[in-house]
């Protein structure tokens, strides 16, 4: 872990004396409010506010009550979700939650069907051109569905209300997920609803990475912005004690 997270301390204490880049940074994650794209059976994303103005006193004082389901828009699935005995979303080990990044693009096989699978021949593909997935690695699967966000239906494939049967986005095949397992990378997040594709009853690749304790990053905003490898990745979510996953904040470092 220490190897690993080298470059990142590093950048730490050279923020102590240094500005941030900000040109470097880039956002990972799709803003939660009332369009928030969630699972048809799932409770979508609702802000309450409890006070918002002047006090008696003349100070501004604003606060809000918020409640959703644990999985819809940028969020973490923690190995719980699909696994027995496995990590829920505060046991995930930080070090399993940052790290350099690669990004396996399918933009172009998605555009021309919604229900692709990323393949054990794509990952092939990719290390012929950039070398051997290393363990450690938190590895991003770019569709392009982030460009689909806002529109539910396009995102999504269907709109209607509290029927998951005819959905329609791409994902990941379930021996690509054990391919990836095999080269023990710390995650893995993909630009979907789900890192299953849309027609998925069995939902294979969660369960196979859950059982590896693999954390699922589902929703990711942005991949079109990193390099097929260089950048590092932070993806820090919402601490939920026992929980199968939560809202989550990920953000990618350009080299």
């Amino acid at each position: 872990m220490t190897t690993i997270l080298a470059p990142l301390l590093a950048g730490v204490v050279l923020a102590s004396t240094t500005p941030i880049d900000e040109t470097r940074l880039v956002d990972l994650t799709h803003a939660f409010d009332e369009d928030t794209i969630y699972w048809p059976t799932a409770r979508r994303f609702h802000l309450d506010r409890v006070a918002h103005g002047r006090t008696e006193a003349g100070y501004w004082y604003a606060a809000n009550d918020f409640c959703a389901a644990e999985h819809g828009g940028t969020h973490l699935d923690a190995p719980l979700h699909f696994a027995e005995n496995r990590w829920a979303a505060a046991d995930v080990p930080l070090e399993r939650l940052m790290g350099p990044a690669v990004v396996v693009d399918v933009a172009l096989r998605a555009a021309a069907s919604a229900d692709v699978l990323v393949s054990v021949g794509d990952l092939e593909a990719f290390e012929r051109a950039h070398g051997r997935i290393r363990a450690g690695t938190v590895v991003l699967l770019r569709t392009g569905w982030a460009s689909r966000w806002g529109d539910a239906g396009r995102y999504l494939g269907s709109t209607a209300p509290g029927d998951a049967s005819n959905l329609h986005f791409p994902g990941l095949g379930k021996d690509a997920a054990a391919f990836l397992v095999e080269r023990r990378i710390d995650a893995v997040g993909i630009d979907t609803a789900s890192i299953d594709h849309g027609p998925s009853r069995t939902f294979d690749a969660h369960r196979v990475l859950a059982a590896a304790n693999v954390p699922i990053f589902e929703n990711l905003a942005n991949l079109d912005r990193l390099p097929a490898t260089g950048a590092w990745v932070i993806a820090l979510p919402m601490k939920i004690a026992g929980g199968s996953g939560g809202p989550l904040r990920a953000v990618a470092v350009l080299p």
